[in-house]
């Protein structure tokens, strides 16, 4: 039986997770069914735009994603500060964004005069909504429930699109961040689907790529790169933009096997900094899914996060001693 969301999800063990959804049956309901020779490519772009959409309302800050035909993978990072930071009229101004809200919320964002109760009502019914905010279950709700009624609408029909329950891995160091990104940015490579990260359709490291080929500033959607940790230390990912996009590139051409003699024997600089052995890497970028359950870290952070979820034996720590040492 799954655990509840609640025993997977702590921001005292971790604010960053990896969440997975899958179409109902693993078909091929978001790009190409060879089988029918229908083409459903365009859905993919629907999950993307809404993807940006949520990153601007939600205080669930986008890593990385990827679109692929029949799923899709999201590296979330859970912004709690910044939810509580936010004040009543932003977080009601976010949450219209997104749904109708009440009438008392559209007459507060509006700046009708409301009564002593009106207002207290109002405040109670933003603070759900403010903890809706940072809430990741929220965030996959919000994704997946449009898009299932949009793709239903196109093909006439009802009933499930995606399967009932996303899953979420907890990412517990810098390590499971690091191989998690890149396990999910080179998504398209592994399936054949792009011969490189740069030309990988509906993924954050296209987006990323494509901003430093026209020297723009970090996408505003994605959660930005602001180099390797220090005090005080910035908001966003704690390695290098550069350093994270040649590692993709380097893991990327590491894995394919029709390069043969073309693997860089050399690591760069965020495996040397994060001690991560060449073989380990490609396990954890090959196949993060297969290996990891709930929880990726070292053996210490694993025991911590499942005493604070209240864990009776921490679930994965043979597999944190082999790769996360």
């Amino acid at each position: 039986m799954p655990k509840p969301r609640k025993m997977q999800v702590s921001l005292d063990a971790t604010p960053y997770y990896h969440c997975t959804s899958r179409c109902v049956r693993r078909a091929f309901l978001c790009g190409f069914d060879t089988v029918t020779n229908k083409d459903y490519e365009h859905r993919r772009q629907w999950v993307e735009d809404r993807i940006h959409l949520l990153a601007e309302v939600f205080c669930v800050d986008v890593c990385a994603y990827a679109v692929m035909s029949n799923h899709l993978h999201l590296v979330l990072h859970i912004n709690q500060q910044k939810a509580c930071a936010l004040s009543d009229l932003e977080v009601c101004q976010r949450w219209h964004r997104l749904y109708k809200g009440t009438l008392l919320t559209q007459q507060f964002e509006q700046g009708k005069a409301l009564t002593q109760a009106e207002l207290e009502a109002v405040k109670a019914r933003i603070e759900v909504w403010r903890a809706q905010l940072h809430d990741i279950s929220w965030f996959m709700r919000a994704l997946n429930e449009p898009i299932a009624r949009m793709a239903n609408t196109e093909d006439n029909c009802t009933g499930s699109f995606w399967e009932s329950r996303f899953t979420s891995q907890a990412l517990l160091d810098e390590k499971a961040l690091a191989a998690c990104m890149a396990y999910v940015d080179l998504n398209p490579v592994r399936a054949k689907m792009a011969a490189t990260p740069e030309d990988s359709e509906h993924t954050s490291i296209k987006l990323r790529v494509a901003q430093v080929k026209n020297k723009k500033q970090q996408p505003t959607t994605l959660y930005p790169f602001v180099g390797n940790p220090r005090q005080p230390m910035p908001e966003g990912l704690p390695f290098k933009l550069a350093d994270y996009l040649e590692l993709v590139d380097w893991t990327g051409r590491a894995i394919r096997a029709d390069k043969h003699g073309a693997i860089n024997t050399s690591l760069p600089p965020i495996l040397s900094r994060l001690a991560i052995p060449t073989a380990e890497w490609l396990t954890l970028t090959t196949q993060f899914e297969q290996r990891v359950s709930t929880f990726a870290g070292s053996e210490r952070a694993v025991r911590l996060a499942a005493e604070v979820l209240g864990y009776k034996k921490p679930p994965g720590v043979g597999l944190a001693k082999q790769l996360f040492a």
